[in-house]
């Protein structure tokens, strides 16, 4: 699973929690996110950052769901993790057995991870954390190697709690990526955002 594909399946109010975070814990790279996101996109920052931080909210969702954001998404969710969540994530390296910063940070990541030690690991997190976020972090977790580990998609392929849609959850269908045709007219700034520009 791609990181723009966690977006499009995670619940509404685990993303709209991600960038209400990012925005008032992170601004530098909420900021950055707002700036790249609205360059695809072909608007002017401005015109994000003038909505309402709902709105806002809703927007970068949207966006965080297109192909070609995979770079910036898989940040997002790296950077949300370890510092939201920060005690998630060193719970679940200290379980495994791989060595880290004491904040979540690993740099020496291995090419197995113990079977029995992972089940042991994440069921412990799923007593204390939220299943989504646990869910989110193990998809995200995946990314950081090319191909993933065998051990993490067993468990996940085994477990309906730990995909997306498995259960636990509304089904929720992703949303389309729009058309060319459809992305190209969106893009374009409303009358309202050039009222927004005008006044700034």
């Amino acid at each position: 699973m791609k990181a723009h594909e966690i977006f499009q399946h995670a619940s509404p109010d685990l993303i709209r929690d991600l960038f209400h975070y990012l925005r008032t814990e992170q601004k530098e790279v909420y900021r950055t996110a707002v700036a790249t996101f609205a360059q695809g996109r072909k608007l002017r920052p401005v015109f994000i950052t003038k909505k309402r931080p709902e709105d806002q909210y809703a927007w970068l969702a949207k966006t965080a769901k297109l192909r070609g954001t995979d770079g910036v998404d898989e940040h997002l969710l790296q950077l949300w993790l370890l510092k939201a969540h920060q005690d998630l994530l060193v719970k679940f390296l200290d379980g495994v057995g791989i060595e880290h910063d004491g904040e979540g940070a690993a740099d020496d990541l291995p090419d197995e991870i113990d079977t029995k030690k992972l089940k042991e690991t994440v069921d412990a997190l799923l007593e204390d954390h939220d299943l989504e976020v646990v869910r989110v972090y193990l998809h995200t977790f995946q990314l950081q190697k090319f191909g993933g580990w065998d051990a993490i998609r067993e468990l996940i392929e085994s477990d309906p709690k730990l995909q997306f849609g498995g259960g636990n959850e509304p089904e929720e269908k992703p949303a389309a990526e729009p058309a060319p045709a459809e992305e190209k007219a969106e893009a374009e700034p409303t009358a309202e955002d050039e009222a927004v520009e005008s006044e700034s």
